[in-house]
């Protein structure tokens, strides 16, 4: 096919084609840009970022994350989200002078930040490329089709939302960092999704029968504060009574409630809004969670009140699955996400069991601004799996899962490793109605081979599109590793291209490989972990942030 056949309109041409603006967009566009390739940058929503702001989710890291643990461009990420509140936000002198400042004091790690501040953060990355013209970032724009060839994607036709014309861009090598791998099923790529049978993978957390419908939940995320003696209270969503009421198989009760399946043992496990005083930072209940805004950080009445993002196991909406199917029963599978969690705020705004002995926090109030929305929720609904590319080497549990490794004390080392990452096979409930999988794993390693697809040459993913399986994705699937994924793709898209040759050919050839580590390695990513106790496994203890300087 021409690809002047395909553009009915305008054309642009580059070599790399990133479609999709999450982490592992951006930091695939900015490792190629870096490396002196031409990208062109594609979004559907008005800000980049993904998980970490479009859908509302603050970082989750790890540990280790603080010891240095990541490449130097997350570093350089990380950095540069706490200079920007040192530099625009009137920070406490005490906040101010902390090494390791945590905005909003969430427990779910050492930097929870806005989501406004971290896409003005990513717009400032890209900004010297985009100044200097090797990258170009398209917003508001939506896939149509992908052009193909036999095992090449010669471009991608997209629709500009703003105006409804269409553009065609051609490009030399093309990356998916989409959510949910929409560009594999465009391109004809083979992949995956759902669940995989034991019989296949010989993971001991498998299915027995292969599931391509049963997925993790998705959850659509929200931020508020809370007002003492206002009243918010939102307008009964549609549905409440039947979303009140769900019960997930296992669960100690009605999903509405204070009291949870335990994620590990799915024993019942109390997971109050306030457990104690908003003022104490370190209180393990739903409202420090994630916490993105602590008021006592900034100078008094610069916040009224804490900022809260809630992401909670309440919220978790597994009724219909979302990728694989229509579009027709992908957008009701959405819709319902938003509903349930309005019913989940509405429930406790109204019939909550309080923390005082009172029924009902009305004083919640959506916060739209901090999500870039007008509803208070976030702009996108947070997806913790999507397709998966069959690669010429998929991780398993038996690489990284602690029981799947008896007698072992470490992941697997893999020979083509090109970045390191942290969690747990953390596993939500699942649209069967399955209750929770999350289970330790130890510190691994991202194995090049993962990131090939079996028989297209020049589509790489770079997110949770990787060859995992349903499985192992629980564990592949949070910030900083999605990070890692991208910047592996944007410096291998590099190098092949450098060299002319598909990118399965650098890991084909030993030295070409090496080379390509060596690369990376100049980049400042990390290949291996250091091999000490310390490190392994990473079990659920629950996070616990530094304290600030004199506190």
């Amino acid at each position: 096919m021409s690809i002047h056949d395909s553009s009915r309109a305008k054309e642009m041409r580059c070599q790399v084609l990133v479609f999709g603006g999450g982490l592992g967009g951006v930091s695939a566009t900015l490792a190629a840009a870096a490396l002196g390739v031409d990208v062109i940058l594609v979004e559907e929503l008005d800000w980049l970022g993904g998980q970490l702001t479009a859908q509302g989710v603050p970082l989750d890291e790890g540990p280790w994350i603080e010891a240095g643990m990541h490449s130097r461009s997350y570093g350089h990420f990380r950095r540069r989200l706490r200079d920007y509140y040192r530099a625009h936000y009137p920070l406490t002198g005490e906040a101010h002078r902390t090494t390791e400042l945590n905005p909003g004091m969430g427990n779910v790690g050492s930097l929870c930040v806005e989501p406004t501040v971290a896409v003005r953060v990513i717009d400032d990355l890209l900004a010297p490329f985009v100044s200097g013209a090797r990258i170009r970032v398209l917003r508001r724009h939506r896939l149509v089709r992908a052009v193909i060839d036999r095992d090449r994607v010669l471009g991608l036709e997209l629709l500009r939302l703003e105006d409804g014309s269409t553009l065609f861009v051609a490009a030399d090598l093309v990356v998916d960092a989409s959510e949910t791998g929409d560009l594999l099923a465009a391109a004809e790529v083979e992949h995956v999704f759902g669940a995989e049978a034991r019989a296949t993978t010989g993971e001991p957390h498998a299915l027995a029968v292969a599931d391509p419908f049963d997925q993790q939940a998705l959850t659509w995320c929200m931020a508020f504060d809370h007002r003492p003696g206002e009243d918010h209270t939102i307008d009964r969503p549609d549905d409440y009574a039947l979303h009140r009421d769900l019960r997930i198989d296992g669960w100690p009760g009605a999903q509405f409630s204070w009291v949870v399946s335990d994620h590990v043992t799915h024993r019942p496990l109390t997971r109050q809004l306030f457990a104690g005083d908003t003022d104490e930072p370190y209180v393990f209940d739903l409202w420090h969670a994630r916490r993105i805004a602590w008021r006592r950080h900034f100078l008094p009445g610069t916040y009224a009140s804490d900022i809260t993002v809630a992401n909670w196991p309440q919220m978790d909406y597994w009724r219909r699955p979302a990728i694989g199917v229509s579009p027709q029963d992908a957008a009701a599978a959405l819709r319902e996400a938003r509903q349930f969690s309005l019913s989940f705020l509405y429930w406790m705004q109204t019939e909550a069991p309080r923390h005082d002995g009172g029924i009902g926090y009305p004083g919640l109030r959506l916060r739209g601004d901090v999500l870039g929305t007008a509803d208070g929720l976030a702009k996108q609904v947070y997806y913790r799996e999507g397709r998966r590319i069959r690669a010429e080497f998929t991780v398993l549990e038996q690489h990284i899962g602690v029981q799947a490794r008896p007698g072992r004390s470490a992941a697997e080392p893999f020979p083509d490793s090109v970045g390191i990452g942290a969690y747990r096979i953390d596993l939500h409930p699942s649209t069967r109605g399955r209750d929770t999988v999350d289970i330790d794993a130890y510190p691994f390693e991202i194995p090049l081979g993962a990131l090939l697809p079996v028989r297209v040459d020049n589509l790489l993913p770079a997110c949770k599109n990787i060859g995992t399986t349903r499985i192992t994705s629980g564990a592949y699937r949070v910030h900083p590793v999605e990070w890692s994924i991208g910047e592996a793709v944007g410096a291998l898209a590099a190098v092949a291209l450098r060299h002319n040759l598909p990118p399965r050919g650098v890991r084909a050839d030993a030295g070409r490989l090496a080379d390509f580590q060596s690369t990376l390695a100049d980049l400042g990513v990390p290949l291996r972990w250091p091999v000490y106790g310390a490190l392994t496994p990473y079990t659920r203890r629950g996070y616990r942030p530094p304290r600030p300087e004199g506190r």
